[in-house]
């Protein structure tokens, strides 16, 4: 290498050597270091162009480091981990509050017991959709699993259709032809590699077209007097059904927080690519996912059958979105990973109580549903953390 050539980090282009405040950075021509656009050097078959960008003053990285700090800062403030955590209670216990204010009415014992039994129900719904949610997917098959559940409970017990009375082995057959249907959901979406959004959209349908054959369009009534008492008897002021989800609620905490499975479905809503690389049989745990999702919505149609008395197709309308809204404003993050059954507990009381608070206070229905759109669009909102989440499609 001659002194003249300009390729040599040590020599400035007149050739002699550079004093250290003028030496040009490692391994680039003193043109590059000096911030031009592009710069040539040469090497033994011709000329290697490198594209630069000019260097920026202090001023200008001070710059974009305020424009960069302040807007993170900002949405880890209002979206940290800890806000998202206590929201949800907050919200609660102000929504009691006002509604209180409003009409004194909401704290009689007489309402109470109202809210809880028509809570019953979504939120047994809502513990299986929150493990499904955990891991990043989405289960739509809520309405038609708890319709084919409410229709072979009152096929097989005592109805006003046929002669069968097989009493609870009918509730049997009810819950585990709800765990059948996650079943299949979880082996669609796992073996034929089918989003989950889809997969159990089909199964949705499928469910739907089940109970509009078997029922034949019309609704059959309930005449098993045991299984109606799940929501006329009363144990310590408390319909049955109550005492039911309540029970639900605890196994599915059991499983989230004291089992294996709980612990796999949360890693795969983290990172399911760690998780599988951590030796984790992330197909077995989806599958498991999904039919423990269809137990509890078996369960849910049991009760909406006790409830209402009979069993008919659309039995589950609606139900799907209620199920989504309270695991969602509860803190459960659509993207998996985080949040929990406490946090559905949370979600569907706030529900539930912002509902019955509207029936109070007179609301229109129109107007009821209105505010439940505005409401979960306020939860997915907030209980995304945009300090990880760089892209949202």
């Amino acid at each position: 290498m001659g002194p003249g050539d300009r390729s040599d980090p040590r020599l400035t282009r007149w050739g002699g050597p550079a004093s250290p405040w003028q030496r040009p950075a490692p391994f680039l021509p003193a043109s590059c270091a000096r911030g031009y656009d592009a710069c040539h050097q040469q090497t033994g078959t011709g000329f290697l162009t490198i594209h630069t960008e000019p260097l920026k003053s202090v001023s200008d990285i001070e710059r974009t480091t305020l424009m960069t700090f302040l807007p993170r800062r900002i949405a880890t403030m209002l979206g940290g981990r800890r806000w998202r955590r206590l929201a949800p209670l907050a919200v609660l216990v102000v929504l009691c509050i006002l509604i209180t204010i409003a009409n004194p009415n909401f704290i009689e014992l007489r309402n109470l017991v109202r809210l809880a039994n028509s809570a019953a129900v979504p939120l047994t719904l809502a513990m299986g959709l929150t493990f499904i949610i955990l891991m990043g997917s989405i289960d739509l098959s809520v309405e038609g699993t708890l319709s084919v559940a409410a229709m072979v409970v009152v096929l097989l017990a005592a109805n006003d259709s046929n002669g069968n009375d097989y009493g609870w082995w009918a509730v049997l057959a009810a819950i585990a032809s709800g765990t059948i249907m996650g079943l299949i959901s979880g082996l669609v979406q796992t073996m034929l590699r089918i989003p989950s959004f889809m997969a159990t959209l089909g199964m949705w349908f499928i469910g739907l077209g089940l109970s509009v054959y078997m029922l034949g369009g019309s609704a059959i009534r309930l005449n098993d007097a045991s299984i109606r008492d799940l929501a006329l008897h009363r144990f310590l002021g408390l319909p049955l059904a109550v005492w039911v989800a309540i029970g639900a609620f605890a196994l599915a905490a059991v499983i989230q927080y004291h089992t294996r499975l709980g612990r796999h479905i949360l890693a795969i809503g983290g990172d399911e690519d760690v998780t599988k690389l951590s030796g984790v049989n992330v197909t077995r745990v989806r599958i498991a996912a999904f039919a423990l999702a269809g137990f509890f919505f078996g369960i849910a149609g049991v009760l909406a059958a006790a409830q209402l008395g009979q069993s008919h197709a659309v039995i589950g309308d609606g139900r799907l979105f209620a199920a989504v809204t309270a695991v969602v404003v509860g803190g459960t993050a659509l993207t998996g990973g985080e949040g929990g059954v406490v946090n559905t507990l949370i979600g569907v009381l706030i529900v539930t109580v912002l509902a019955n608070g509207m029936i109070l206070l007179g609301i229109s229905p129109y107007i009821q549903q209105t505010v439940q759109g505005l409401m979960i669009i306020a939860a997915v909102a907030l209980s995304l953390d945009r300090v990880r989440l760089k892209i949202v499609k």
